[in-house]
């Protein structure tokens, strides 16, 4: 069988670095930091009093009150960011099959804001069970993606996936094999998460997971630096429009790049952290590039799962120079979490588009916040440290990894005939 080839015409996207894609592309060349003390709640009593919050998002500016109410904060980006990445697409949701366009979208968490408030509400009250209506539909991890489908009339495969931090990562790999294996010809995936909440920062505090540098927000964001924390949490939603080829090119669709490959592997280590080797991480690079046809040398770019924790930062590097041997220092390595922090389920897919616009705009974004090297890290990679770098870029990979031991790897590459 003849595998279909996949493009992506549509990106949207609502983040800490950004409520669209060009703020959001010209803060991460710039090298900006969205790290600030939280204001959506008094952090006062907890360890980590910062995160990377959506700022300026006002829900009524998108939504009316009745809508509001029906969609939890998650829900809410997933909704912003799919409508942008519609628009930029140019497509025409009246002239094609609605039965082979479907969704895909991916969540860690899912409405946590929702389910916090309804617990804080009950046991604030007498025992009785007063609970809303909107509780279960506003809360489960699904709904994004059932929202987006009813609100487009789309058809076909619908679903959310669920794997951590990697779950909107799994989204692009499952939405891309669905359009090639000819299932679909067009969805919209990605991903949102909206845990910047007294459960989400409490929750992570209580597992030493998130930085607790209270007197310096902004660099608290290290990855790969010797004294990094933890990583800083983040939330917001990403989403692409992928379509098969010859139907973009039929409606004269403008192609960003190309996926050409996913891989998917498990640590098979321990819930939460990677193996200390990143055998993990070097089978999903490997199994993502061989998925595409590519060989080690063809590599020019990888956006690094890169959280700023201690383990993490030491194993992705060694899988890097394990399966790229000396290629591994002609490779221009990022992390993008260094400037929006980790977004948990959203974060493969803002982490795509990041890697797509490098591809299309021949441009690294920088590593921000990198003040000592670390020992136990390979001096001679190019983390392209706090500054952006202009490159050619032919092929780059997107690395996403989480909680118990879920690995994702996608590989684009630059369109051409």
């Amino acid at each position: 069988m003849k595998l279909r080839r996949v493009v992506v015409t549509g990106l949207g996207a609502i983040t800490p670095l950004g409520n669209n894609i060009p703020d959001l592309w010209d803060n991460l060349l710039n090298g900006v930091s969205s790290a600030a003390t939280i204001t959506r709640f008094d952090p006062s009593k907890f360890k980590s009093k910062f995160a990377c919050e959506v700022k300026g998002y006002d829900p009524k500016d998108y939504f009316e009150r009745k809508e509001i109410r029906k969609y939890d904060l998650y829900a809410q980006y997933a909704m912003v960011s799919t409508d942008e990445a519609l628009k930029d697409s140019g497509i025409d949701l009246q002239n094609i099959d609605l039965d082979r366009s479907g969704v895909i979208w991916g969540s860690g968490i899912g409405g946590l804001d929702t389910f916090l408030q309804e617990i804080i509400d009950f046991g604030r009250g007498d025992g009785k069970p007063r609970f809303s209506p909107f509780f279960i539909p506003k809360m489960i991890a699904d709904i994004a993606a059932g929202h987006i489908s009813i609100k487009y009339g789309l058809r076909g495969p619908n679903f959310t996936t669920v794997s951590a931090c990697a779950s909107s990562a799994n989204s692009l790999v499952d939405s891309f094999n669905y359009i090639r294996l000819n299932k679909a010809d067009v969805f919209i995936t990605g991903g949102s998460e909206a845990a910047v909440n007294p459960a989400g920062i409490g929750g992570f505090n209580a597992m030493h997971a998130i930085s607790v540098r209270n007197d310096d927000p902004a660099t608290a964001s290290r990855p790969f630096d010797k004294d990094r924390d933890g990583f800083v949490l983040g939330e917001g939603g990403g989403a692409l429009i992928l379509e098969e080829l010859e139907h973009a090119k039929k409606r004269g669709a403008k192609i960003y790049a190309e996926v050409v490959g996913g891989g998917l592997s498990a640590d098979a280590y321990h819930i939460t952290s990677p193996h200390p080797e990143g055998l993990g991480a070097e089978k999903v690079m490997k199994y993502a590039l061989d998925d595409a046809g590519l060989n080690i040398q063809d590599v020019d770019h990888i956006n690094t799962h890169g959280t700023s924790t201690p383990l993490g930062d030491i194993a992705e590097p060694k899988a890097i120079v394990s399966l790229f041997g000396e290629h591994a220092y002609k490779i221009s390595i990022n992390s993008t979490k260094s400037m929006m922090g980790h977004l948990l389920g959203a974060a493969g897919a803002a982490e795509a588009i990041a890697t797509i616009l490098a591809i299309k705009n021949d441009i690294v974004p920088p590593t921000i916040n990198h003040f000592i090297p670390d020992p136990e890290i390979d001096p001679k990679l190019d983390f392209t440290f706090n500054k952006a770098k202009k490159r050619k870029i032919n092929v780059a990979l997107s690395n996403t990894f989480g909680f118990g031991g879920h690995n994702v790897s996608l590989v684009f590459k630059k369109y051409s005939e």
